[in-house]
């Protein structure tokens, strides 16, 4: 008798209940053979005739058929692709554009919960103040609040964004108005989000730090059969500040659910809710210069850097955001990928802040300044890409064309104590708190709705093994309908935008690009956050952003990359006092930023991972702005020159350890004048942290920030508007796989 048993069995769904339940049904027709085959040894008849079949036993072949699970996010700190860069799926090395991503360990192992802790290693990024209520971004120059996307979707109101629900960071630099449209004139951030799969998740992350810092996060998911996976995250966390009064208080969570009816098709729902709360914290004021001159002001030191400036009870600031997200992919046999995303988000924001308004005067007084600012956004974002690959003689293309209809509805007022902002009388540097102060008078009512049509088309072709081309064009109708409802006036603003792109790729070898790139992006008149268009720029052409870059980017080995890039960012239609005509605005060509920069991520050895890099840039105005404001200024918080390393070394299966610098020379906290500017000094502080695997379920991490308790001033908004960096500080995280 013979055993024949088909070894053809294709799985392709781990993980399946089913795959449980049918190789069972194999085990015991095996069983049952194996026990049958011991009988007829022993007694040859009695078995015949028990089994009464033929001697000769094939089993049915078993095909397990099943989606397809793995998990995409890159591991260790180099990332080596993105869907985002070029709107399909790309190597970046074959993306000509600097381009950094913050990956999932990286985010783990620096203990990253804010965006201005994701771009702390970032060559040529700068985070900024945000008036304390918002992450500000300066790219290359270029300050932004409104650059910011998930998934590849705009995510623009002023608020602080939580990595709880975060796979990777990808910060991409200079215009890149052909993929995101309007905006990005310096570069954008995009978040890619968790997502349900089929691979189970189940951890819980705990983290206490100084100044009584308490957070907890929690990421599960599973299977819930073979087409339908779901996962969720949520977080907690209630933190005080080295600052006086200082501190927040925010909580989230975030479902999703994944589904692929079949091996083409894949759908992926989700939304979040997510509340933060803190106090509007704009730091200290400046101080008069050497020998009492109005020039070159430094950050006010009070021996202490925890002093409130202003009033940390009457500071408050609250973000709500409820989004709702839809993703549809589909793969058809002709070739032809399809994918549609639509993002539903609200916003609803307030703060109000006292703060110090002015410098601290040689008699050691200063003035304050008060108001509340509430904002309501509603947006409502669809996207469709379609791609195809073909070849036409000896080229190979990958062609997308793509559409983006959006709607977005800003309504924003101000209130302000009954004399305006500037609250009457001073305060002793020795005490500068006010009292009292009630914010009862409307100063500003406005409402904007913005529409945007956008049509694209880009060619990524191959037309060698060493040369690559990419082209592309993407037209946005922007229209914008602005209302004044203090005095009842409308503007209604209609703007064309064409942004091109065009990059050249060389590949010596494969695991070498030397790269050239054009890039046009544009801010319309409305801003950033679509509010600040008025009578006098309402017809002006929108700002323009030309990107030249060339560089180089090279895989050291597998899990290594460094990157070279050398730019020029021109900045056109900047709008500037008219000095022959007082009240009047012109537009002038006024700003340009040449820079170096240069990264690695990576792993040096299996041991051995890096993360950093330097940025050389000089930014300056290349027109005169107003009579004070004169060409040759240097941009506001530009460092000429800053550099970052994040080095982890695993000593063992158990034990790792990690340090890193962070360093920048002295920049001004705003643009400077002939009459007066404010110098950051720059610094270098250290970092560092110890990582323990306890077991095979937790691990232990300590990461330290400012190890030599350096005393310096972070960043800022203007000249009197200054962020202390923190003293020493620390924080212990335990992560639990369960």
């Amino acid at each position: 008798m013979s055993l024949l048993i088909s070894n053809n069995i294709d799985i392709k769904q781990l993980g399946s209940t089913h795959i449980v339940h049918k190789l069972s049904i194999i085990k015991l027709a095996v069983r049952s053979v194996l026990l049958g085959s011991s009988l007829a040894i022993l007694c040859p008849t009695v078995a015949m005739a028990e089994m009464s079949v033929d001697p000769e036993i094939v089993l049915e072949e078993v095909n397990i058929v099943a989606p397809a699970i793995k998990d995409d996010s890159p591991k260790g700190y180099n990332a080596q692709r993105s869907n985002t860069a070029t709107k399909t799926d790309t190597k970046l090395n074959d993306v000509p554009q600097a381009i950094s991503v913050v990956t999932k360990d990286q985010i783990q192992d620096q203990s990253i919960q804010s965006m201005t802790e994701a771009v702390r290693y970032v060559p040529g990024v700068t985070a900024i103040q945000g008036e304390g209520n918002r992450d500000a971004i300066v790219f290359r120059g270029n300050a932004t609040t409104g650059d910011f996307f998930v998934d590849g979707t705009r995510d623009d109101v002023q608020t602080y964004r939580d990595l709880y629900n975060t796979d990777r960071i990808e910060v991409l630099k200079g215009p890149s108005g052909m993929i995101f449209g309007r905006g990005g004139a310096g570069g954008v951030i995009n978040r890619v989000s968790k997502e349900a799969g089929w691979l189970p998740v189940s951890q819980f992350i705990g983290t206490y730090g100084a100044y009584d810092q308490k957070r907890v996060s929690g990421d599960y998911g599973q299977a819930i059969n073979d087409e339908i996976a779901f996962r969720i995250n949520a977080v907690y966390e209630d933190s005080g500040s080295f600052r006086d009064g200082v501190n927040l208080e925010r909580y989230g969570v975030t479902p999703t659910f994944t589904i692929k009816p079949d091996e083409n098709s894949k759908i992926v729902l989700g939304m979040e809710y997510f509340k933060d709360k803190r106090v509007t914290d704009r730091g200290v004021p400046s101080v008069n210069g050497p020998n009492n001159s109005t020039l070159k002001n430094r950050p006010f030191k009070i021996g202490n850097e925890d002093t409130f400036f202003g009033n940390a009870d009457l500071s408050p600031t609250e973000t709500e955001t409820v989004a709702f997200n839809a993703m549809f992919e589909e793969a058809f046999e002709n070739g032809i990928s399809l994918k549609n995303r639509t993002r539903f988000a609200s916003y609803d924001k307030y703060y109000a802040n006292v703060f110090a308004r002015g410098p601290v005067r040689n008699n050691g007084t200063l003035q304050l300044g008060a108001y509340r600012d509430d904002t309501r956004r509603d947006n409502i974002i669809n996207q469709t890409d379609i791609s195809y690959s073909l070849k036409t003689g000896n080229l190979e293309h990958k062609l997308l064309a793509g559409a983006e209809f959006s709607v977005q509805d800003t309504a924003n007022k101000r209130l302000t104590p009954p004399g305006g902002e500037n609250l009457a009388g001073s305060v002793s540097s020795s005490n500068p708190t006010r009292t009292g102060v009630i914010f009862n008078t409307l100063s500003r009512k406005q409402r904007s709705d913005v529409t945007v049509a956008a049509f694209y088309l880009q060619d990524q072709i191959i037309l060698s093994p060493k040369w690559q081309a990419i082209i592309g064009l993407r037209n946005d109708n922007f229209d914008t309908d602005y209302t004044n409802e203090l005095t009842n006036t409308n503007l209604n603003v209609s703007d064309n935008l064409l942004s091109p792109r065009a990059g050249l790729i060389y590949k010596p070898v494969e695991p070498v690009s030397i790269y050239a790139n054009y890039s046009v992006s544009y801010v319309p008149r409305a801003g950033d956050q679509l509010i600040s268009l008025d009578v006098n720029n309402a017809s002006f052409n929108p700002e323009k952003f030309i990107n030249y870059e060339v560089g180089a980017k090279w895989d050291l080995n597998p899990n290594l990359n460094v990157t070279a890039a050398v730019y020029k960012l021109e900045r056109q239609n900047v709008a500037v006092n008219d000095p022959n005509i007082p009240g009047q605005s012109i537009l002038v060509d006024g700003q340009e930023t040449k820079g170096v920069e240069l990264s690695i991520a990576g792993n040096i050895t299996d041991k051995w991972s890096v993360f950093g890099g330097y940025a050389f840039q000089d930014g300056e105005l290349t027109k005169d702005q107003s009579s004070t404001i004169l060409k040759g200024a240097d941009l506001a918080q530009t460092p000429r020159h800053t550099f970052s390393l994040w080095n982890r070394y695993d000593f063992n299966d158990m034990w790792g350890a990690a340090i890193g610098v962070v360093s920048r020379s002295d920049m001004y906290a705003a643009l400077p004048t002939t009459t007066t500017s404010t110098i950051l000094p720059g610094y270098t502080r250290l970092d560092a942290a110890v990582f323990a695997k306890l077991n095979k379920k937790t691990r232990l991490q300590v990461n330290l920030e400012n190890l030599t308790n350096k005393e310096y001033a972070l960043y800022a908004h203007t000249n009197n508007n200054i962020s202390p960096g923190s003293p020493i500080t620390g924080r212990a995280t335990l992560i639990y796989d369960f």
